[in-house]
Formats: structure tokens, sequence, C-alpha cells
């Protein structure tokens, strides 16, 4: 390949915090760390945030790369990328470039600021490497917009784990055919399988459709409903639910208001689906409905040993410390929509305060901090994961492997309601996992169309 061919890629620091390892992303092409990146991993590797560790793996990738014997020529000019099993198209090279020795000129920024400094590294070496492509990579949707003005020609956001272009386009894990299901079926197969009915159709009869394992297909005008349970080249394994049964399904009393929820809780209270991911708008009932069917398989079933409730805040890290009392006493400000709703399912008790207290002590239901979660094993529980929309593909990753042998883990959020900087509903590692398990046979993704909280929340989600 020639030179001119391979572009060139200087990254921003907030790139490195969002994906650690992202230095590897970028196949044949050559990658410049600023040395101001350096600083900024540096002033953050210390902090008591979770920020801090993907700071420190990153600052060691780089390490591992151009320490040892290395001159500082060579970190200059470039060092190449050695190859990962998990990035094996990997042929550029690494750089550092020392930011710090240009002198201003009358098109660069002032550089009294690290977001300037890195741009006009950025314009230097587009300069000195013309016609070469220079790309400034960075999340920070400002620095993007002050880096166009300045001049760079090409500035990108990192999306090598963004799965799709539209949030428009996310599964919804449900597909609702026009009509009658039944119509126009003519090689259908049914087997019953124990207590539950199973239709075998040919794929050829039911549409183009991109249909995976857990979906959900419904039609408009019959009480149809199933869940693919297997599919085929050629057919489709459909469970029989029916919209009345999965209606009238009943967790810690609480029933589903609609056929989502409906579906929702069917995912919910079936154990061998070990992930399930709840979207869908405020007042939806994506909380009421994951701790009424833990409570139920807890507490009633006895399937589970305990409930382990966690979310992500943007200021946690920086607070919880500052908080009176033991982790789930610092943690209770964050998850008050979880006590929220098991008031509500105990509101019309005698006494509703003792109920609470009993239930939290009956199924050892804990509060836990994301941040203490790494390392950890989770055996025989529950794991509620509020707020998905804001922790990044990384995160959740890290996450789920914490999962151990039967554990159920439900993840909710609405992608409308992201806080976290550098973040967006199409780059949300709640986006990432819809996607990303979207085939995998041991999980469910259902978004819980309609509010359904009160006729105010309605209103404000359709008009505001």
């Amino acid at each position: 390949m020639q030179q001119d061919d391979r572009k060139l890629f200087v990254l921003d620091t907030n790139v490195l915090l969002h994906e650690p390892l992202a230095i590897y992303s970028f196949k044949e092409h050559d990658v410049v760390i600023p040395m101001t990146v350096l600083e900024e991993l540096d002033q953050i590797k210390d902090r008591k945030r979770d920020v801090s560790r993907d700071a420190r793996v990153a600052i060691r990738a780089l390490e591992d790369i151009l320490g040892g014997t290395t001159t500082p020529e060579e970190i200059v000019q470039g060092v190449k990328l050695p190859r990962r099993e998990d990035h094996g198209d990997v042929s550029g090279s690494l750089a550092i470039f020392p930011d710090h020795q240009l002198e201003m000129t009358k098109t660069s920024l002032p550089g009294d600021n690290n977001d300037n400094r890195i741009i006009n590294t950025a314009l230097h070496l587009q300069k000195i490497h013309d016609p070469r492509i220079v790309v400034l990579v960075t999340k920070d949707i400002n620095m993007r917009l002050k880096a166009k003005g300045a001049g760079i020609l090409l500035v990108e956001d990192y999306r090598t784990d963004q799965l799709i272009d539209d949030i428009r386009f996310l599964t919804k894990g449900f597909h609702q055919f026009n009509g009658d299901f039944w119509e126009r079926k003519e090689h259908v197969t049914t087997t019953v399988q124990g207590r539950h009915t199973v239709h075998t159709v040919p794929i050829t009869e039911i549409g183009d459709e991109n249909f995976y394992v857990n979906q959900y297909l419904m039609d408009k005008d019959s009480n149809f409903c199933g869940r693919v349970i297997e599919k085929t080249d050629t057919d489709l394994h459909l469970l029989d639910l029916g919209k009345d049964r999965l209606l009238n399904l009943d967790a810690w009393g609480v029933r589903p208001k609609n056929i989502h929820q409906g579906m929702a809780m069917q995912a919910l209270l079936d154990p061998d689906i070990d992930l399930v991911i709840l979207t869908g708008p405020a007042g939806c009932g994506k909380t009421l409905l994951a701790i009424a069917a833990a409570l139920e398989m807890v507490v009633e079933r006895g399937l589970y040993d305990k409930i382990i409730v966690t979310r992500n805040t943007p200021e946690i890290a920086e607070s919880i410390g500052f908080l009176p009392g033991t982790e789930e006493e610092k943690m209770a400000p964050w998850l008050a929509a979880i006590t929220d709703t098991l008031e509500v399912l105990h509101k019309n008790d005698v006494n509703p305060s003792g109920s609470m207290n009993y239930i939290m002590d009956k199924a050892n239901i804990q509060f836990k901090s994301i941040n203490f979660m790494r390392g950890r094993s989770i055996q025989n529980s529950v794991v509620i994961l509020d707020e998905c929309q804001n922790l990044t593909a990384s995160q959740i990753k890290t996450m789920i492997t914490r999962m151990g042998e039967g554990t159920k883990l439900i993840c909710s959020g609405n992608l409308a309601q992201i806080d976290t900087n550098y973040l967006t509903a199409v780059t949300s590692g709640l986006t990432y996992i819809v996607e990303r398990f979207k085939n995998f046979e041991g999980s469910a993704n259902i978004y819980l169309n309609g509010v359904v909280r009160s006729r105010l929340a309605e209103f404000a989600e359709e008009n505001l």
C-alpha cells in the first residue's frame, strides 16, 4: 500500500477513555497521539473514579508498544502496531507527537487550551503530510465543530462500536404482521412439547423479515402471539403464547397493561432467558416490571437467591464517598426509582413500610455501586442494571461478564434520556447490546411501546 493511501488518525483523550484499546481499531492506517493527550490521561489515572481505570488501561497499552528499547526518534516517527488476536487486520503504526514544541501561527488556535493544542496538532499534520488524509477523531461534539472551523478537513466521531446509523433502525424485539397471521399459511406443522405448543412455519410463507431467536411475533387481527425459539435455513419454530395468556400473566400482583408489557413479563419470568433488555420511553413500566418479576422469581418461586440492583449516574463516583452510611445507604439516593416501585407494589398493605422492610430482607435486595462490581462473580441472583443508556459498550461488557451460573440480568434504559458526556443514542452501550445480543438464544429484547404511568406523563412524552 502506498503511503498516501494510508490515513493518519489523530486521537483525542475521550476516545481512549471511551475505548482504551482504540489504537488497534484503525486497521492499516496510522495513529498519532498528541503529547497533550498523555498529559490528560496522567491527570485522570489517579482520580478515584471509574474512568481512571480506563485511563490506566490506555496508558499500559501505549507502554506495551512504545516502551522497552524504543528510541525517542522512533516514537515520534511511528512504531508498528503489533497484531492482536481480536485485531488481526492491524498493520499501521503508532506515534506520539510532541505538540508542546509547535510554534503558534496566524492560522492556529490559542494554545492555552488542551482541545486547541490537539486541534493545532491535527492542523500541523494536515499541512506537512498533504495530500495524505489526516483525520481528527473525538467524541466531543463542540471540539468537532471547532476543528472544522479551524480548517481541519476531516473530523469524525469514534464509531467502531456503533452498530447502527439511526436509532429508528434499532431492533424492537417484536414484529407485528398486518391482518391475520394464519392466513395463507399452508405448510404449518404443530407439535405439543409438555405444556407448550410449538408451530413450525416455513420462512418463505412469513416474509423476508430478518427474524431471530426470541423475537416475538404477533398480528393485528387475531389473538396470535408467538416467540421464535429456533430458526433454521428454511423454518421458524414458534412457541405459541397467545395475547390473552400474555395479558393474564401475573408477577407479584402486577399484570401487563398492554401486549408489549405482556411480552416483557413473559421474557422476565422465563428462567431459560439469561438476559432481558427493556427499552422504551419514560413511564412505560420498565422498572416496575423488572422489580415485580424479580420478587416473583426470588420470593414466590425460589428460582434465585437474591436481587442485586445497580445503576450508573454521571456524578456517582465523585459523590458516593461523601454520603453517610453503608454502600446500600450511599446508593439509596440514586436508586429512589427502585424504592418508589417497591412502595407502589405494597401501597395497599396494612403496614406498607413494614411490608417493604420485610420484603427487602426476604428477597435479600442489595443496592450496589457499579464501581465495585468489577472482579465479582455473581451467582444465583437476579441483577437489575437500571439506566443502561448512560453506560458505554465497554462498561456494559464489564457488567455482563460478572454474571455467573444461575444468574439473570435485566438491563433497562431510555435512549432519550442520556446524561453522559460523549454518548448518543446510537453509541450508547444499551444500543450496542440490543444489536449484539439479538441472535443470542439466551437473551430477549423488548421495546415497551406506550406510556402507562399516567395520562400526564403520556401527553408529556408525546408532545414535549
